[in-house]
């Protein structure tokens, strides 16, 4: 059985926006009262699920067994619920109303689901559509990942040599360019908080390799999702807080307040450029029963 663990994960980001705001003109997200940068949980997640799907599945139109993503870029979800119904010998369209059969067929449903896509598994999905194969609460969550200190996020014009249209071309005859804009943070150190709960995962069947794979994703998930809006993203510590007891040897807060990153004395008063600006603490004495702490990098 996957045990209780509690992490904090830390990333950073240089020259780069980590995760643009829509309702704010994909400016870098931030804490209105305190300045702070955020990255949502659902970005982190997207970029999981793109390195296993890169891993598993890679440029073959044939998906690796039990490692098929469900939430991916022009998927239609319906589809992907039709092949648990196909796989199961279900008619949609003639399913039983009401009773244990259908109840049964529920629970299939939902575990052929579990069992052949990774994040289903590993974060849950609301899979009630009119193809409906229910719902599952996943045993790994993220919280919203925030800067360990205030951002300034910087506008930059750019212009476009090229153009779209004849029309355009014309336009361009006495020097204008295409204009636009791009915003970029010079460097930020976020933090992240996650858990993972064990009975979810019992439920789910997400595993060893599951969590291996896990893991490695935030390890490596960065290097294959260059861009140049993101500039260089980083993965720089993960630290595991891990239970022996299902539901916990201690509070996921006290273990987190272990965790304090600090800015080096000599650099006080100047803004952060890279990580070696700042350094890592995590106390571990006097740790409660039960928890041993891992630094998996």
């Amino acid at each position: 059985m996957i045990p209780r663990i509690d992490f904090v994960y830390l990333f950073d980001v240089k020259n780069g926006n980590p995760n643009g705001d829509p309702d704010a003109g994909n400016l870098p997200r931030v804490d209105p009262e305190t300045g702070h940068g955020l990255v949502t949980d659902v970005c982190l997640k997207r970029k999981v699920r793109n390195f296993v799907d890169l891993v598993k599945n890679g440029d073959s139109d044939a998906e690796a067994e039990g490692f098929r993503i469900y939430v991916r870029e022009k998927a239609i979800l319906n589809d992907q619920h039709s092949l648990a119904y196909k796989a199961l010998d279900i008619d949609a369209k003639k399913r039983k109303s009401k009773g244990k059969d259908k109840a049964e067929e529920d629970r299939n449903l939902t575990k052929w689901m579990c069992q052949n896509f990774f994040d289903i598994r590993t974060f849950g999905a609301v899979m009630t559509t009119d193809v409906n194969c229910g719902q599952v609460r996943g045993p790994i969550q993220f919280a919203i990942a925030e800067s360990v200190e205030p951002i300034v996020a910087q506008e930059h014009a750019v212009t476009r040599c090229a153009v779209t249209t004849e029309r355009e071309a014309e336009k361009q005859e006495g020097g204008n360019r295409t204009m636009g804009r791009k915003f970029t943070v010079p460097y930020g150190l976020y933090r992240v908080h996650g858990f993972i709960n064990p009975y979810l995962a019992a439920k789910t069947g997400f595993g060893e390799q599951d969590l291996n794979l896990f893991w490695k994703a935030l390890e490596q998930m960065f290097e294959s999702d260059r861009s140049s809006s993101r500039g260089e993203m980083s993965p720089q510590s993960l630290i595991c807080f891990e239970h022996t007891d299902s539901l916990g040897n201690a509070p996921a807060s006290k273990l987190f307040g272990r965790v304090r990153i600090e800015r080096k004395e000599s650099l006080e008063g100047l803004p952060a450029r890279s990580f070696d600006d700042y350094k890592v603490l995590v106390d571990e004495s006097e740790l409660p029963e039960g928890i041993t702490i891992d630094r998996k990098f």
